[in-house]
């Protein structure tokens, strides 16, 4: 694999709440502040911020951080038909993710960079900084359409990454008329959906 280019963010952390015996919030220490990232094949980062395999969330006994801790091992697919997944993703320069659809309602928000989101259809919508997708289970892909950054002294350009935040929630299943509509992951790098 080509060395990555040099990325230009900071490293990510998340802090997880909890509560003492008196029933204070205060930060968990059962696990690192810093974010875990997996490294894809083509090349992109999935920070996997946070998951949880309960819908309404299991919070007694900080059950739903044990259940995080097993997925940072063992890493879920991209959606969890029980829960829900938060994950920033940072994508190289000009990188276009696969055509892909899961069986989830997903809010990807730009938090660095400009991406496209891509639809089967062949629609396209520019995202900039702080634009939302409301991803309802429809077939799309992502490119990276971040400009360089261009050296005011030299004129070099540099090629920027983006770096996205998802919160992707499970959905039941979807028709189009009779067409059932499911999962279709192949080529993304991660394990189908559980």
């Amino acid at each position: 694999m080509a060395e990555k280019p040099a990325k230009a963010f900071r490293s990510l952390n998340r802090f997880i709440t909890t509560h003492n015996a008196a029933g204070e919030a205060i930060f968990s220490g059962t696990l690192s502040e810093d974010m875990p990232i997996q490294s894809m094949a083509d090349g992109a980062d999935f920070s996997l911020a946070y998951t949880s395999s309960h819908f309404p969330a299991q919070l007694n006994a900080d059950a739903d951080i044990k259940e995080y801790n097993d997925y940072l091992t063992s890493p879920p697919g991209i959606t969890i038909s029980t829960g829900n997944v938060c994950r920033i993703v940072d994508m190289q320069p000009g990188a276009t993710s696969p055509m892909h659809r899961t069986v989830s309602l997903d809010y990807g928000v730009v938090l660095e960079g400009e991406v496209e989101l891509i639809l089967d259809s062949g629609e396209i919508r520019l995202m900039k900084r702080g634009d939302v997708a409301v991803q309802r289970g429809t077939n799309h892909a992502w490119r990276n359409v971040t400009p360089d950054a261009v050296d005011p002294n030299t004129g070099a350009k540099t090629p920027q990454w983006a770096r996205m935040l998802y919160v992707i929630a499970p959905a039941q299943e979807m028709f189009i008329g009779d067409k059932k509509l499911g999962e279709a992951v192949d080529g993304i790098g991660v394990r189908a959906s559980t």
